[in-house]
């Protein structure tokens, strides 16, 4: 079973926390290219599964991620958990998850917390990009790139292992209110 979104992080200033009793002009890029990661992380190794671009995330994207899941062990039966991307139910990819004999299960629309690789992009952020400037793309891709090869290293195993950890808060005593 995969977990698979995308992110786009685009080349600017991410700040983490910023106080001051002065204020200070910080350098940012122009903020107009931005390196998408389509990605999708087994739920049971953590393992993770990414197709990089500089363009943008589509249908055809989705379709090679699909085959590079697909063609890891051919005779296993796989699962891809997906958000609600136009892009993501459309024919083609529909087609393309036949043809590798992969299942497609799409969450609840509004449901970013369902899709454990979100913590993943989360954890890039605050790895990387929170509070450093990056004056070039190929700096910025480099450390983008550094920290997803970084989750996949046995030094971060136990990091990895709690923040993809496949407990999900209930609620038992919930209610549904219609208008």
């Amino acid at each position: 079973m995969y977990f698979a979104d995308a992110a786009h992080f685009v080349h600017g200033a991410f700040l983490g926390c910023i106080w001051c009793f002065v204020r200070l002009f910080l350098p940012t890029p122009s903020g107009r290219q931005r390196m998408n990661v389509l990605g999708a992380i087994e739920a049971l190794t953590n393992k993770l599964t990414t197709v990089i671009n500089d363009t943008t995330v589509d249908a055809c994207c989705v379709v090679d991620l699909i085959g590079k899941i697909a063609l890891k062990d051919w005779e296993i039966p796989k699962t891809i958990i997906l958000d609600n991307a136009r892009y993501q139910y459309c024919e083609m990819v529909k087609l393309a998850a036949k043809y590798y004999n992969v299942e497609l299960l799409y969450l609840p629309s509004y449901s970013p917390n369902l899709n454990i690789i979100e913590r993943l992009w989360k954890w890039i952020k605050k790895d990387c990009l929170y509070c450093k400037y990056y004056s070039k793309f190929c700096e910025f891709k480099c450390a983008i790139s550094n920290s997803l090869d970084k989750c996949q290293q046995f030094e971060y195993k136990e990091e990895m292992a709690s923040l993809f950890s496949l407990k999900f808060q209930l609620y038992d005593n919930t209610q549904i209110m219609t208008l």
